[in-house]
C-alpha cells in the first residue's frame, strides 16, 4: 500500500486531504514543520504533501533538511502564494511539483498519482515483480512462480515494501512505521514475528532465503 505524509497546519484542510486520500492510500499527518520533518526523516513514505507556510519551520526548510539527508521522496508543495518566485524556490530546493490553494480534490489526486507513477511507486496496472514473485496491488494478491499464495494484508504490505526497496537494508523501525504506522498500539517486536511467518509462506518456493537478516539493524531483500 502506498503511504503518503501530509504536512499542513490548517487542521480543517489537513483532515479534508486525509479523508480524500485515505480512500486510495495510507495517510499520515503532521501539523507543523518540526513534526513533519521527524516523520519524513524515517524515509518510509512514497510521497510527501508539504505546505509551504508552516509555523516555526516552513516547508522550504523541511525539504532542504530532507534532501540534505539524501532522502529522495517526491514532494508536492501546497502554497497559497501564486508567485513565480515561490514556485521556483520550491522546485530549486528539490520539490517535484506544486499546487496552489485553493485547489479541487480531483487535481490534488491527479498530481499525486502522476508523481507516484513517475517515481515507480504507482504503476498503471498496480503490479510489481521480483524474480518469480508477482504482487497485484488492486486485489492484494500474490503469485509465487505462478502459484497463488494467501497472505494477510500486513504480510502483503511488508513484502511489497521489501520488493520496492530490494537490495536496500530496511531497519526494523522503518518496516514497523511503514506497515503499522506511527499510531499503532503494537510493539516493534511484531516485525520479527511477521518476517518469520512471511518466510514460512515463501519457503516452499525457495524465496525465504532472499529475506536476509542484517544483524542488529533489520532486513534486506536480495537473492541469496
Amino acid at each position: 500500500m502506498v503511504r503518503i505524509l501530509v504536512v499542513e497546519d490548517n487542521v480543517a484542510l489537513l483532515r479534508s486531504i486525509k479523508q480524500i486520500l485515505s480512500e486510495e492510500f495510507e495517510v499520515d499527518c503532521a501539523e507543523n514543520g518540526e513534526e513533519g520533518l521527524f516523520m519524513a526523516m524515517q524515509d518510509i513514505y512514497d510521497l510527501i504533501v508539504l505546505d509551504v507556510m508552516l509555523p516555526g519551520m516552513n516547508g522550504f526548510e523541511v525539504i532542504q533538511k530532507i534532501r540534505g539527508e539524501r532522502i529522495q521522496t517526491p514532494v508536492l508543495f501546497l502554497t497559497a502564494k501564486d508567485s513565480l518566485e515561490d514556485r521556483v524556490r520550491g522546485l530549486d530546493f528539490g520539490g517535484d511539483d506544486y499546487l496552489i490553494k485553493p485547489f479541487q480534490a480531483p487535481e490534488l489526486e491527479a498530481r499525486i498519482r502522476a508523481l507516484l507513477r513517475r517515481s515507480g511507486s504507482l504503476t498503471t496496472n498496480q503490479t510489481i515483480q521480483y524474480r518469480g514473485i508477482e504482487l497485484y496491488g488492486k486485489e492484494k494478491a500474490i503469485l509465487l512462480d505462478g502459484h497463488p499464495v494467501k497472505l494477510t494484508l500486513k504480510q502483503y504490505e511488508m513484502l511489497e515494501y521489501m520488493i520496492q526497496n530490494k537490495g536496500i537494508i530496511l531497519t526494523k523501525e522503518q518496516l514497523y512505521d511503514r506497515v503499522w504506522g506511527f499510531d499503532s498500539d503494537t510493539t516493534i517486536g511484531i516485525v520479527e514475528v511477521f518476517v518469520h511467518h512471511l518466510r514460512k509462506k515463501m519457503e516452499p518456493f525457495g524465496y525465504h532465503k532472499d529475506i536476509q537478516t542484517v544483524r542488529g539493524i533489520g532486513y534486506m531483500l536480495k537473492k541469496q
